[in-house]
């Protein structure tokens, strides 16, 4: 009886290349958006306690900082990624 090998799949799928690319770009920009809101938080939270008598809005500044820094520089990012596919095709 002859023996039949069924090949193994693949490892990864394989994606075009602007999918990949955009699939990168999402991924950094929500990573940049927690850390930088998370950074933004704590800086506020440390200058409520410090500065403020424990209010609240510091931490909520910091945080609305934090949060609009990452959109701008996700939007930026995409914006050059869309450029450099537009310039490929």
């Amino acid at each position: 009886m002859p023996e039949t090998s069924v090949p193994a799949p693949p490892s990864t799928v394989s994606r075009p290349v602007s999918e990949a690319l955009l699939n990168e770009k999402w991924d950094r920009c929500i990573s940049n958006m927690l850390i930088k809101s998370t950074l933004g938080l704590g800086f506020g939270v440390v200058f409520s306690v410090l500065l403020f008598r424990r209010r609240a809005f510091p931490a909520f500044i910091g945080l609305g900082f934090g949060a609009g820094r990452a959109y701008e520089e996700c939007n930026w990012s995409l914006k050059q990624a869309s450029q450099e596919l537009k310039r490929k095709a």
